[in-house]
């Protein structure tokens, strides 16, 4: 998988930056009806592992979405800074808090089933359900 090197940036009133040390080039669009009431649209994000830091961390709040995920924010801006899989401290970063887009491509759309009928992407991406998502994370069967 092919990653830009050491991704900076901040939120909107630079009160939170951050830097992570590899993202994976792929933005991905959600469509969970969490990710849309949070944001008023389709969440675009880049996958950015675990090694995330955050300079500024007083002004960071956290909501937590679900027993395994969280959301973070940042409390004088309210820029939405990342959504976090609490298990593994996976990271997933809005594509356009980060300095530097360059190599960034839109490559799939993940709860494709609750996306709304008022907006369509025009790029050809992979589209994934819900229910085949979580299956991506299940357990395998025995």
């Amino acid at each position: 998988m092919s990653n830009l090197s050491v991704a900076k940036g901040s939120c909107l009133c630079t009160a939170v930056s951050l830097s992570a040390t590899s993202i994976d080039r792929h933005i991905a669009a959600c469509h969970c009806s969490m990710c849309r009431k949070w944001g008023g649209g389709a969440l675009l994000a880049v996958e950015c592992g675990s090694d995330v830091s955050f300079q500024g961390e007083e002004n960071i709040g956290i909501y937590q979405s679900s027993e395994w995920a969280e959301r973070g924010f940042c409390k004088q801006c309210g820029s939405h800074l990342f959504y976090r899989l609490k298990q593994n401290n996976q990271y997933y970063i809005p594509a356009g808090i980060f300095d530097n887009d360059e190599g960034l491509v839109f490559e799939h759309q993940v709860f494709i089933d609750e996306k709304p009928a008022y907006y369509s992407f025009a790029n050809e991406t992979k589209n994934i359900t819900g229910a085949e998502l979580f299956a991506q994370f299940a357990p395998p069967s025995s």
